[in-house]
Protein backbone atom coordinates (compact mmCIF):
# COMPACT_ATOMS: atom_id res chain seq x y z
CA UNK A 1 0.00 0.00 0.00
CA UNK A 2 2.81 2.39 0.82
CA UNK A 3 4.60 1.55 -2.41
CA UNK A 4 1.47 2.25 -4.44
CA UNK A 5 0.93 5.61 -2.82
CA UNK A 6 4.52 6.63 -3.37
CA UNK A 7 4.37 5.65 -7.01
CA UNK A 8 1.24 7.68 -7.49
CA UNK A 9 2.87 10.82 -6.02
CA UNK A 10 5.86 10.44 -8.32
CA UNK A 11 3.66 10.82 -11.43
CA UNK A 12 1.01 13.30 -10.25
CA UNK A 13 3.28 16.03 -8.83
CA UNK A 14 4.85 17.09 -12.17
CA UNK A 15 1.42 16.96 -13.84
CA UNK A 16 -0.02 19.45 -11.35
CA UNK A 17 2.94 21.76 -11.92
CA UNK A 18 2.41 21.71 -15.69
CA UNK A 19 -1.25 22.61 -15.28
CA UNK A 20 -0.31 25.60 -13.15
CA UNK A 21 2.20 26.72 -15.76
CA UNK A 22 -0.36 26.41 -18.58
CA UNK A 23 -2.92 28.46 -16.62
CA UNK A 24 -0.32 31.14 -15.90
CA UNK A 25 0.72 31.37 -19.58
CA UNK A 26 -2.90 31.63 -20.73
CA UNK A 27 -3.55 34.39 -18.19
CA UNK A 28 -0.54 36.37 -19.44
CA UNK A 29 -1.60 35.98 -23.10
CA UNK A 30 -5.17 37.08 -22.27
CA UNK A 31 -3.88 40.15 -20.44
CA UNK A 32 -1.66 41.16 -23.40
CA UNK A 33 -4.49 40.75 -25.95
CA UNK A 34 -6.92 42.69 -23.78
CA UNK A 35 -4.39 45.50 -23.26
CA UNK A 36 -3.69 45.84 -26.99
CA UNK A 37 -7.42 45.91 -27.79
CA UNK A 38 -8.14 48.51 -25.12
CA UNK A 39 -5.24 50.76 -26.20
CA UNK A 40 -6.32 50.63 -29.83
CA UNK A 41 -9.91 51.46 -28.94
CA UNK A 42 -8.81 54.36 -26.73
CA UNK A 43 -6.42 55.81 -29.27
CA UNK A 44 -9.22 55.92 -31.82
CA UNK A 45 -11.66 57.57 -29.46
CA UNK A 46 -9.31 60.19 -28.04
CA UNK A 47 -8.80 63.56 -29.66
CA UNK A 48 -9.38 67.25 -29.18
CA UNK A 49 -10.47 70.06 -31.38
CA UNK A 50 -7.55 69.56 -33.77
CA UNK A 51 -7.39 65.76 -33.98
CA UNK A 52 -6.62 65.87 -37.73
CA UNK A 53 -9.43 63.66 -38.96
CA UNK A 54 -9.78 63.63 -42.74
CA UNK A 55 -13.30 62.20 -43.16
CA UNK A 56 -15.69 64.98 -42.12
CA UNK A 57 -19.32 64.74 -43.15
CA UNK A 58 -22.13 66.93 -41.85
CA UNK A 59 -23.37 64.21 -39.52
CA UNK A 60 -19.87 63.61 -38.23
CA UNK A 61 -19.40 67.33 -37.61
CA UNK A 62 -22.64 67.51 -35.66
CA UNK A 63 -21.53 64.61 -33.46
CA UNK A 64 -17.88 65.65 -33.20
CA UNK A 65 -18.10 67.22 -29.78
CA UNK A 66 -19.74 64.14 -28.26
CA UNK A 67 -17.49 61.56 -29.93
CA UNK A 68 -14.09 63.11 -29.20
CA UNK A 69 -12.26 64.72 -26.36
CA UNK A 70 -12.82 62.11 -23.68
CA UNK A 71 -10.20 60.57 -21.43
CA UNK A 72 -12.14 57.37 -20.91
CA UNK A 73 -14.44 55.11 -22.88
CA UNK A 74 -16.81 52.27 -22.18
CA UNK A 75 -19.08 50.13 -24.31
CA UNK A 76 -22.16 51.96 -23.06
CA UNK A 77 -20.93 55.17 -24.72
CA UNK A 78 -20.07 57.12 -21.57
CA UNK A 79 -16.99 59.30 -21.29
CA UNK A 80 -15.08 61.05 -18.55
CA UNK A 81 -13.44 64.40 -19.20
CA UNK A 82 -10.85 66.52 -17.46
CA UNK A 83 -10.77 70.03 -18.90
CA UNK A 84 -8.55 72.73 -17.46
CA UNK A 85 -10.18 76.08 -18.23
CA UNK A 86 -7.66 78.10 -16.23
CA UNK A 87 -5.59 78.87 -19.33
CA UNK A 88 -8.47 79.63 -21.71
CA UNK A 89 -8.08 83.28 -22.66
CA UNK A 90 -9.35 85.82 -25.17
CA UNK A 91 -6.49 88.14 -26.05
CA UNK A 92 -5.73 91.01 -28.39
CA UNK A 93 -3.41 88.67 -30.31
CA UNK A 94 -6.00 85.94 -30.77
CA UNK A 95 -4.86 84.92 -34.25
CA UNK A 96 -1.26 84.39 -33.15
CA UNK A 97 -2.43 82.61 -29.99
CA UNK A 98 -4.65 80.25 -32.04
CA UNK A 99 -7.82 81.16 -30.15
CA UNK A 100 -11.06 79.60 -31.37
CA UNK A 101 -14.04 81.76 -32.31
CA UNK A 102 -17.69 80.72 -32.46
CA UNK A 103 -19.88 82.57 -34.98
CA UNK A 104 -23.58 82.40 -34.06
CA UNK A 105 -26.47 83.29 -36.35
CA UNK A 106 -30.16 82.68 -35.59
CA UNK A 107 -32.20 82.19 -38.77
CA UNK A 108 -35.78 82.28 -40.01
CA UNK A 109 -36.62 82.06 -43.73
CA UNK A 110 -33.13 83.29 -44.59
CA UNK A 111 -32.48 81.47 -47.88
CA UNK A 112 -32.22 84.65 -49.91
CA UNK A 113 -29.49 86.08 -47.66
CA UNK A 114 -27.31 82.98 -47.23
CA UNK A 115 -25.19 83.20 -50.43
CA UNK A 116 -23.84 86.63 -49.47
CA UNK A 117 -23.53 85.59 -45.81
CA UNK A 118 -21.26 82.64 -46.67
CA UNK A 119 -19.34 84.65 -49.25
CA UNK A 120 -18.38 87.23 -46.63
CA UNK A 121 -17.47 84.65 -44.00
CA UNK A 122 -15.27 82.82 -46.48
CA UNK A 123 -13.36 86.04 -47.20
CA UNK A 124 -12.35 86.48 -43.55
CA UNK A 125 -8.62 86.39 -42.91
CA UNK A 126 -9.01 84.65 -39.54
CA UNK A 127 -7.77 81.02 -39.81
CA UNK A 128 -10.65 78.82 -40.90
CA UNK A 129 -9.61 75.89 -38.72
CA UNK A 130 -10.21 78.17 -35.70
CA UNK A 131 -13.74 79.09 -36.80
CA UNK A 132 -16.93 77.31 -35.78
CA UNK A 133 -20.18 78.51 -37.35
CA UNK A 134 -23.48 77.56 -35.72
CA UNK A 135 -27.07 78.27 -36.69
CA UNK A 136 -30.43 77.97 -35.01
CA UNK A 137 -33.24 77.70 -37.56
CA UNK A 138 -36.72 78.51 -36.25
CA UNK A 139 -40.23 78.46 -37.75
CA UNK A 140 -38.84 78.31 -41.27
CA UNK A 141 -40.79 77.46 -44.42
CA UNK A 142 -38.17 78.14 -47.12
CA UNK A 143 -35.05 76.24 -48.20
CA UNK A 144 -32.78 77.56 -45.41
CA UNK A 145 -31.85 74.17 -43.89
CA UNK A 146 -30.99 72.52 -47.22
CA UNK A 147 -28.74 75.43 -48.17
CA UNK A 148 -27.00 75.23 -44.80
CA UNK A 149 -26.36 71.50 -45.25
CA UNK A 150 -24.85 72.04 -48.70
CA UNK A 151 -22.60 74.82 -47.45
CA UNK A 152 -21.55 72.79 -44.41
CA UNK A 153 -20.51 69.91 -46.68
CA UNK A 154 -18.43 72.34 -48.75
CA UNK A 155 -16.80 74.10 -45.79
CA UNK A 156 -15.83 70.86 -44.04
CA UNK A 157 -14.61 68.75 -46.98
CA UNK A 158 -12.36 71.00 -49.02
CA UNK A 159 -9.24 69.53 -50.60
CA UNK A 160 -6.98 72.08 -48.94
CA UNK A 161 -7.00 71.35 -45.18
CA UNK A 162 -6.22 74.99 -44.39
CA UNK A 163 -9.53 75.97 -46.00
CA UNK A 164 -11.66 73.63 -43.89
CA UNK A 165 -13.64 75.12 -41.05
CA UNK A 166 -13.37 73.62 -37.61
CA UNK A 167 -17.06 72.83 -37.29
CA UNK A 168 -20.43 73.74 -38.79
CA UNK A 169 -23.44 73.11 -36.54
CA UNK A 170 -27.09 73.38 -37.57
CA UNK A 171 -29.78 73.31 -34.90
CA UNK A 172 -33.53 73.54 -35.36
CA UNK A 173 -35.94 74.80 -32.70
CA UNK A 174 -39.42 76.08 -33.52
CA UNK A 175 -41.16 78.59 -31.25
CA UNK A 176 -44.43 78.74 -33.26
CA UNK A 177 -44.04 82.50 -33.53
CA UNK A 178 -45.17 83.89 -36.86
CA UNK A 179 -45.11 87.55 -37.75
CA UNK A 180 -45.80 89.01 -41.21
CA UNK A 181 -42.69 90.57 -42.73
CA UNK A 182 -44.38 93.96 -43.00
CA UNK A 183 -45.10 93.86 -39.25
CA UNK A 184 -41.55 92.90 -38.29
CA UNK A 185 -40.61 96.36 -36.99
CA UNK A 186 -44.02 97.50 -35.72
CA UNK A 187 -43.53 99.35 -32.44
CA UNK A 188 -46.24 97.56 -30.44
CA UNK A 189 -44.97 94.11 -31.41
CA UNK A 190 -41.29 94.69 -30.62
CA UNK A 191 -41.23 93.53 -26.97
CA UNK A 192 -42.88 90.22 -27.90
CA UNK A 193 -40.81 89.74 -31.06
CA UNK A 194 -37.55 90.47 -29.31
CA UNK A 195 -38.46 88.21 -26.41
CA UNK A 196 -38.65 85.31 -28.87
CA UNK A 197 -35.36 86.44 -30.44
CA UNK A 198 -33.76 86.35 -26.99
CA UNK A 199 -34.96 82.78 -26.45
CA UNK A 200 -33.57 81.81 -29.84
CA UNK A 201 -30.17 83.31 -29.03
CA UNK A 202 -30.01 81.56 -25.67
CA UNK A 203 -30.86 78.19 -27.22
CA UNK A 204 -28.16 78.66 -29.84
CA UNK A 205 -25.54 79.84 -27.35
CA UNK A 206 -26.04 77.00 -24.90
CA UNK A 207 -26.11 74.38 -27.66
CA UNK A 208 -23.03 75.55 -29.56
CA UNK A 209 -20.55 76.94 -27.02
CA UNK A 210 -17.66 74.51 -26.47
CA UNK A 211 -14.95 74.47 -23.85
CA UNK A 212 -12.26 75.59 -26.32
CA UNK A 213 -14.05 78.69 -27.64
CA UNK A 214 -12.38 81.95 -26.57
CA UNK A 215 -14.62 84.30 -28.54
CA UNK A 216 -18.27 84.48 -29.59
CA UNK A 217 -19.40 86.54 -32.59
CA UNK A 218 -23.08 87.33 -33.05
CA UNK A 219 -23.62 87.98 -36.76
CA UNK A 220 -26.85 88.91 -38.55
CA UNK A 221 -27.48 86.96 -41.73
CA UNK A 222 -28.39 90.14 -43.64
CA UNK A 223 -25.21 92.12 -42.99
CA UNK A 224 -23.90 92.59 -46.52
CA UNK A 225 -20.53 94.35 -46.19
CA UNK A 226 -17.68 94.31 -43.69
CA UNK A 227 -13.83 94.23 -43.89
CA UNK A 228 -12.10 90.87 -44.28
CA UNK A 229 -9.97 91.64 -41.20
CA UNK A 230 -12.88 92.58 -38.96
CA UNK A 231 -12.44 89.72 -36.50
CA UNK A 232 -8.78 90.54 -35.84
CA UNK A 233 -9.60 94.26 -35.80
CA UNK A 234 -12.26 93.93 -33.11
CA UNK A 235 -10.16 91.48 -31.10
CA UNK A 236 -7.30 93.98 -31.07
CA UNK A 237 -9.49 96.44 -29.12
CA UNK A 238 -9.27 93.89 -26.27
CA UNK A 239 -12.54 94.59 -24.45
CA UNK A 240 -15.24 92.24 -23.22
CA UNK A 241 -17.94 93.30 -25.70
CA UNK A 242 -17.38 95.41 -28.82
CA UNK A 243 -19.53 96.43 -31.79
CA UNK A 244 -18.78 98.29 -35.04
CA UNK A 245 -21.13 100.95 -36.40
CA UNK A 246 -23.75 99.30 -38.63
CA UNK A 247 -25.24 101.51 -41.35
CA UNK A 248 -27.89 100.88 -43.96
CA UNK A 249 -26.65 99.92 -47.42
CA UNK A 250 -27.60 102.58 -49.96
CA UNK A 251 -27.18 102.76 -53.72
CA UNK A 252 -25.39 106.12 -53.59
CA UNK A 253 -23.24 105.37 -50.54
CA UNK A 254 -24.97 107.99 -48.42
CA UNK A 255 -24.87 107.74 -44.62
CA UNK A 256 -28.03 106.16 -43.22
CA UNK A 257 -28.22 104.63 -39.77
CA UNK A 258 -29.32 101.04 -39.25
CA UNK A 259 -28.43 99.53 -35.87
CA UNK A 260 -29.84 102.00 -33.35
CA UNK A 261 -29.56 99.53 -30.50
CA UNK A 262 -25.97 100.66 -29.84
CA UNK A 263 -26.31 103.59 -27.45
CA UNK A 264 -25.26 105.45 -24.33
CA UNK A 265 -27.54 106.54 -21.53
CA UNK A 266 -27.79 110.29 -20.92
CA UNK A 267 -28.79 112.30 -17.86
CA UNK A 268 -32.21 112.82 -19.49
CA UNK A 269 -32.76 109.13 -20.30
CA UNK A 270 -31.75 108.04 -16.79
CA UNK A 271 -34.06 110.60 -15.19
CA UNK A 272 -36.94 109.56 -17.44
CA UNK A 273 -36.61 105.90 -16.42
CA UNK A 274 -37.16 106.73 -12.77
CA UNK A 275 -40.84 107.40 -13.52
CA UNK A 276 -41.40 104.36 -15.77
CA UNK A 277 -43.26 101.20 -14.88
CA UNK A 278 -40.57 98.54 -14.19
CA UNK A 279 -42.11 96.30 -16.88
CA UNK A 280 -41.98 98.94 -19.62
CA UNK A 281 -39.61 98.04 -22.48
CA UNK A 282 -37.69 100.91 -24.06
CA UNK A 283 -37.04 100.78 -27.80
CA UNK A 284 -34.78 102.90 -29.98
CA UNK A 285 -35.60 104.48 -33.31
CA UNK A 286 -39.37 104.85 -32.79
CA UNK A 287 -41.17 108.19 -32.72
CA UNK A 288 -43.86 106.66 -30.48
CA UNK A 289 -41.54 106.97 -27.47
CA UNK A 290 -38.35 109.03 -27.50
CA UNK A 291 -35.72 107.87 -25.01
CA UNK A 292 -33.22 110.78 -25.25
CA UNK A 293 -30.32 108.34 -25.48
CA UNK A 294 -27.15 109.04 -27.47
CA UNK A 295 -27.10 106.57 -30.38
CA UNK A 296 -23.76 105.42 -31.75
CA UNK A 297 -24.98 106.05 -35.30
CA UNK A 298 -25.16 109.74 -34.33
CA UNK A 299 -21.61 109.88 -32.93
CA UNK A 300 -18.62 111.30 -34.86
CA UNK A 301 -17.04 108.81 -37.26
CA UNK A 302 -13.92 110.80 -38.22
CA UNK A 303 -11.85 110.03 -35.10
CA UNK A 304 -10.48 106.75 -36.49
CA UNK A 305 -11.69 103.18 -36.83
CA UNK A 306 -10.43 102.14 -33.42
CA UNK A 307 -11.59 105.11 -31.33
CA UNK A 308 -13.84 103.37 -28.82
CA UNK A 309 -16.68 104.71 -26.73
CA UNK A 310 -18.44 103.06 -23.76
CA UNK A 311 -21.96 101.84 -24.47
CA UNK A 312 -24.93 100.89 -22.31
CA UNK A 313 -26.87 99.04 -25.00
CA UNK A 314 -25.85 96.99 -28.04
CA UNK A 315 -27.52 95.35 -30.99
CA UNK A 316 -26.33 92.11 -32.56
CA UNK A 317 -25.74 92.87 -36.22
CA UNK A 318 -22.04 92.22 -35.55
CA UNK A 319 -21.20 91.85 -31.86
CA UNK A 320 -17.94 90.31 -30.63
CA UNK A 321 -17.96 88.93 -27.10
CA UNK A 322 -15.24 87.31 -25.04
CA UNK A 323 -16.67 83.86 -24.34
CA UNK A 324 -16.15 84.13 -20.59
CA UNK A 325 -18.78 86.90 -20.51
CA UNK A 326 -21.39 84.35 -21.58
CA UNK A 327 -19.89 81.56 -19.48
CA UNK A 328 -20.21 83.67 -16.33
CA UNK A 329 -23.91 84.16 -16.92
CA UNK A 330 -24.55 87.14 -19.20
CA UNK A 331 -27.13 86.06 -21.75
CA UNK A 332 -30.14 87.55 -23.54
CA UNK A 333 -33.06 88.18 -21.18
CA UNK A 334 -36.44 87.32 -22.74
CA UNK A 335 -37.96 89.17 -19.79
CA UNK A 336 -37.73 92.86 -18.93
CA UNK A 337 -34.35 93.68 -17.40
CA UNK A 338 -33.80 97.34 -16.57
CA UNK A 339 -36.38 98.30 -19.22
CA UNK A 340 -34.66 96.19 -21.89
CA UNK A 341 -34.92 92.75 -23.49
CA UNK A 342 -32.67 90.70 -25.74
CA UNK A 343 -29.40 92.31 -26.90
CA UNK A 344 -29.79 95.59 -25.03
CA UNK A 345 -30.72 93.60 -21.95
CA UNK A 346 -27.54 91.57 -22.49
CA UNK A 347 -25.46 94.75 -22.50
CA UNK A 348 -27.12 95.98 -19.31
CA UNK A 349 -26.53 92.59 -17.68
CA UNK A 350 -22.89 92.43 -18.77
CA UNK A 351 -22.22 95.90 -17.37
CA UNK A 352 -23.95 95.01 -14.09
CA UNK A 353 -21.54 92.07 -13.83
CA UNK A 354 -18.53 94.37 -14.27
CA UNK A 355 -17.74 93.71 -17.95
CA UNK A 356 -16.81 96.47 -20.38
CA UNK A 357 -19.12 97.20 -23.32
CA UNK A 358 -17.78 99.40 -26.12
CA UNK A 359 -18.53 100.59 -29.63
CA UNK A 360 -16.41 101.83 -32.54
CA UNK A 361 -18.32 104.70 -34.24
CA UNK A 362 -15.69 105.01 -37.00
CA UNK A 363 -15.63 101.30 -37.91
CA UNK A 364 -18.39 101.01 -40.50
CA UNK A 365 -20.24 97.94 -41.76
CA UNK A 366 -23.46 97.76 -43.78
CA UNK A 367 -26.80 96.00 -43.46
CA UNK A 368 -29.17 95.28 -46.32
CA UNK A 369 -32.39 97.28 -46.68
CA UNK A 370 -35.06 94.72 -45.74
CA UNK A 371 -38.36 94.75 -47.56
Amino acid sequence: MLLTEKATNIYTTPLRGNRRLIVLVLAIISFIVLSVFTFSRSSLSLGGPSCGRTIRTLNEAAALSSSTGGIGYNDRGGQAKFLNLNHLEATANAKEEQEHILILTPLKNAAVYLPRYFELIDRLTYPKDLITVAFLVSDTTDDTINILKEKADDFLNRQDPSQRYHEIAIYEKDFDFHLPEDKRHTFELQPLRRSFMARSRNYLLTAALREYHSWVLWLDVDVVEYPTTIIEDLQSVDVDVVVPNCLLQTDDGSFWAYDKNNWQETDESIEMQKELDPEYVLLEGYYEFLTNRYLMVDMPTHLGKFAKVPLDGVGATFTLVKANVHREGANFPPYVYKHQVETEGFAKMAKAMGFGVYGLPGYLIHHIRNS
